[in-house]
């Protein structure tokens, strides 16, 4: 059983030394609240906790180290005292675009393909009158899916592989994703005025 390297409080420190922009630390927050969901929605509750860290960190490098992504989080994970097999679960969301780690367990998987995703999904909230997940729709997302134009950082290519690497269709990962972002949303809001208003 995977447990996190370190506690919630030292992980949210780790990341705000490096991660200054709300942007990065509600996106952060996000992913980490959406695979703390899919580990209890898949069956791994007992590993929340370690598929929520993974979440929180694995983007840790990236404001400050752009054109370093997954390879300087690396070193700065292992300074904080992130066990290597966390490290590898972290860094592996980057395969085929910065780092060649291939995501093997179904978590690091279920994180390589969410990720761009919920960018995607959190940019489509943005675009309703609610400005909230809630009463959105997949046929809505959907949409936005299609649109290249829309949210065009957020790469189709990676989010359809994503699907495919867990077998599933990709609408049940848009569906399962949009649900994960709607049932977090207020703790995920909280969570985040707490952090940058400190």
């Amino acid at each position: 059983m995977h447990t996190p390297s370190l506690t919630r409080e030292a992980a949210l420190a780790l990341l705000k030394t490096y991660n200054k922009e709300p942007f990065h630390i509600q996106h952060a927050l996000t992913v980490e609240a959406v695979m703390r969901w899919y580990a209890n929605e898949l069956g791994f509750g007992e590993e929340a906790d370690y598929w929520a860290q993974v979440g929180l960190l694995h983007d840790v490098d990236f404001e400050m180290y752009p054109e370093e992504h997954c390879v300087k989080a690396q070193e700065l994970l292992k300074e904080a005292g992130v066990a290597d097999d966390e490290i590898y679960s972290i860094c592996c969301h980057g395969y085929g675009i910065c780092i060649d780690w291939e995501p093997k367990e179904l978590m690091e998987n279920v994180l390589y393909a969410a990720d761009e995703l919920t960018g995607l999904i959190g940019a489509a909230a943005l675009m309703r009158p609610s400005k909230s997940t809630q009463d959105m729709e997949l046929k809505s997302l959907k949409k936005k899916f299609k649109d290249k134009k829309f949210a065009a950082g957020c790469s189709r290519d990676v989010i359809k592989n994503g699907a495919d690497r867990l077998g599933w269709e990709l609408d049940e990962l848009l569906s399962k994703t949009l649900a994960a972002m709607q049932a977090s949303e207020e703790a995920i809001a909280k969570e985040y005025a707490a952090q940058v208003t400190e």
